[in-house]
This record gives C-alpha cells, structure tokens and sequence, in this order.
C-alpha cells in the first residue's frame, strides 16, 4: 500500500484520485483551502490538512505534518491551481501573478519542502498536474498556458537532478476533463474583451461554456489510470490524458518540426565558419 501527498482533493481530479487511492487501502494525505471533502475512506485511511497553495510558508508546514503523519511518502502529486482566461491586453498584474503563485510557485515550494524527506528516504515519485495547453496552447488561456509550460519545464530538469536519488518524476498532461475546471471554482476570467479579439479570445471562451459538462475525458477513469502510473516501475516523464490531448500534442510536434525544417539553414549559419584546414 501506498502513501499519498495530493493538493487540492475538494473536487475534480485530486477528489477522484484520493477516492480511488483510498479504495485501494492506500493512505491518503490530501489538501483542501476549505471544508473537509465527502470521502468513503474505505479499506484506506484519509487525512485532510487546511492549505492555500499562494501561502509559502503553509505549504512547508504542511509537508513537514505530512511527512510525519506518514511517516514516508510514497507518491506526492502537485494537482491545485486554477485557470485563467482572457486576453494578455486585458490581464492584470494581481492576476497573473496570483495565478503563477498557485500553479507555479506552489508545486515548487512543495517540491522543495518535500525534497530532503524523499532524499533521506531513498524514494518517492513526484507528479506534476499540468496541462495539454502548456503542451499545445490554444487562444484565451496564454497565461495559462505559461503556467503549465513551466511546471513542464521544471519538471523535465527535476528528474535529472533527482534521477539518481532514487525519486521519479512524471508531467502529467489532461486534456478536456468532466470536472468543475471550467466552473467559477477553478476558472477565472480577465475582463470582458475589445471588439478586436472576439474572432479569437471571444469564440474560445464561448467554446469553453460550452463544453462545460460535455469534456470527453471521465475523472475516474484519469484517476485508475495514475495509480497505475505510480505502480510502474519505470513511469514516463510526460504522460498526456485524454483522446484531445494526444491530437492537440502530436499536431503540435508535427508542426514544429516542420517549421524547424524549413529555417534550418538560417539556423546553422549562426555558428562560426568550420575550418577547412
């Protein structure tokens, strides 16, 4: 049986994974900013610690009563944050910066507040929530998708510093999910937009309404599929979820390769000249 760390079990995927861990026998160590979720703990034990992924120094406190209620921690998985959509134009600086606080700063502070633990015990496995949008973004949600495209990036450092330490690291990348991301729990939006971005921004964030209740991608499903990523003993770096994900990434690589062919030359011809003698 496994411990788990999981941000943000009050809804969506966090809520599911904990239900699926819990029902395993797993002990779960999860995180809510308000009241406690409506758990069957099963054949599995639950606690629930009070934490806003924006305070730094809970998030320390809140590892450390983690690590000693478990004792050690199996898999920890950075799942809180938020989105924001809206025009760059039109977002503020409190925005943007409340936003990387939560889905950027957050996991970093868990991470690292987590990482002499995972040393000392010779084991763990980290995994990062982050997005198919910080992958293969789309209009309306940029700074979103910067968000997401940093925790990929930290991620992919990450496993190099830690690879040896024994500790596992995996970026895992959701498409569209059946959960209450697009409702005013976990989306936010910048204000009402110019005339000038309703072919873009406007259509996006209409498609967005829409498709709340409607997402391809089923929660529980997602969830069976994370336990058995940390069974793996050889997990993927990045793991993407969801049919839309997969075609939102592969159209994404397909057209970067295809523009790095085409400006190759001018890429090569910034190195200095080989000497030929």
């Amino acid at each position: 049986m496994k411990t788990w760390f999981i941000t943000g079990i009050s809804r969506g995927l966090g809520l599911e994974l904990a239900k699926a861990a819990l029902a395993r026998g797993d002990t779960v160590i999860g995180t809510t900013r308000g009241a406690r979720p409506a758990l069957d703990e099963g054949s599995g034990t639950l606690h629930v610690l009070t934490l806003d992924m924006a305070d730094t120094a809970g998030i320390a406190a809140s590892v450390e009563q983690a690590f000693a209620i478990g004792g050690m921690i199996d898999v920890i998985v950075n799942n809180a944050g938020y989105g924001l959509l809206g025009a760059i134009e039109t977002a503020t600086d409190e925005e943007a910066a409340r936003l990387f606080d939560v889905d950027v700063f957050g996991p970093f502070r868990v991470i690292r507040a987590a990482m002499s633990y995972l040393r000392a015990q010779g084991s763990g496995h980290i995994v990062n929530i982050t997005s198919i949008a910080g992958r293969a973004p789309g209009p309306a949600c940029a700074l979103y998708s910067a968000a997401k495209y940093a925790l990929e990036g930290l991620s992919a450092a990450l496993v190099q510093e830690v690879s040896t330490l024994g500790i596992k690291v995996t970026a895992v990348a959701p498409g569209a999910f059946r959960t209450g991301f697009l409702s005013a729990h976990s989306i936010r939006k910048s204000r009402l937009e110019d005339a000038a971005y309703s072919g873009t921004i406007g259509q996006a964030s209409a498609a967005f309404d829409a498709a709340d209740g409607q997402q391809l991608g089923d929660p529980a499903r997602a969830a069976k599929v994370l336990l058995e990523l940390v069974d793996s003993s050889h997990p993927p770096l990045h793991l993407l979820l969801g049919s839309d994900a997969l075609r939102r990434a592969r159209a994404k690589l397909d057209a970067v390769m295809v523009e790095m062919d085409r400006w190759e030359s001018m890429t090569l011809s910034t190195d200095f000249p080989t000497s030929t003698s």
